[in-house]
């Protein structure tokens, strides 16, 4: 039997709309509940260290590659393009300058956590998607186990402190590709991009970047959870969950970059 066709009335359009603001609402209100209850649940996740040092090695360690080469290649076309921008009106020497502050306030964390969301949200959302879809939470709540504390805090704290940590790394390889392209390829001795990067180099620099990887973790760990505890439909609700998890947190990061530099810089 042929399917119907969505017909466009007036009508039909409001529905749409209308849940769809509904589904929005839903999830800004579901979302602040869980933020809620996970800063409720510290004091006692922090009891569970061992939980939180596994999740800091899934997010951190394990990421650390992937970030690694995202990195080097971010400062290598940094490297390339600005000689691009400024070759025909600023002198060379000052080439350091305009790679490290584009790395270092924009490039590595925004393409860390980005990196992290895809790699990570969908990995939490998938694995705690799993766990609802087997009644695995459910059973934990039968063992008078709070999930929030058990499994959500400790992801958590790890994105809160992992993201900083990658985003140095990040910064470190990602200027050290800058200065091997501008070697190799622009012509730019690594001593004139060193010295221009520490004449105009400022705290304020680094410290915005891992502020803007702060925010980013925390974003980066609730979105995974809340999609995986939103999870519903077997196999295909889990894959539907990964899905959502990277989108949102893609996009809040994008929104909570703006934001947060508007604020740093404004």
């Amino acid at each position: 039997m042929a399917k119907a066709r969505f017909s466009y009335t007036p009508e039909n359009i409001f529905t749409c709309v209308g849940r769809k603001t509904l589904t929005f609402l839903e999830d800004v209100g579901g979302l602040a509940l869980l933020v809620k209850d996970i800063f409720l649940s510290l004091p006692k996740a922090f009891s569970r260290f061992h939980l939180t040092a596994e999740q800091m090695l899934v997010m951190g360690v394990n990421s650390l590659p992937l970030v690694a080469l995202v990195s080097v290649f971010t400062g290598a076309v940094t490297a390339v393009q600005a000689v691009y921008q400024i070759q025909d009106f600023i002198p060379m020497r000052y080439l350091g300058t305009a790679v490290g502050k584009a790395i270092l306030i924009e490039l590595a964390p925004v393409l860390t956590a980005l990196v992290v969301a895809g790699r990570v949200g969908a990995g939490i959302a998938a694995e705690l998607g799993t766990m609802k879809v087997t009644e695995q939470i459910d059973a934990l709540k039968t063992m008078a186990l709070d999930p929030v504390e058990y499994l959500v805090a400790p992801r958590f704290v790890a994105g809160l402190v992992m993201l900083p940590v990658l985003t140095i790394f990040s910064d470190a390889i990602a200027l050290a590709g800058g200065v091997g392209i501008s070697a190799t390829a622009l012509n730019v001795p690594p001593h004139v991009f060193l010295n221009s990067l520490k004449t105009f180099f400022k705290t304020m620099d680094l410290m915005s970047g891992l502020s803007k990887a702060f925010v980013f973790g925390s974003i980066i760990s609730i979105i995974g959870c809340y999609q995986g505890f939103r999870t519903k439909g077997g196999a295909e609700g889990v894959g539907r969950s990964a899905t959502k998890a990277v989108v949102m947190a893609s996009v809040l990061i994008l929104i909570a970059d703006y934001v947060v530099a508007s604020i740093l810089f404004g």
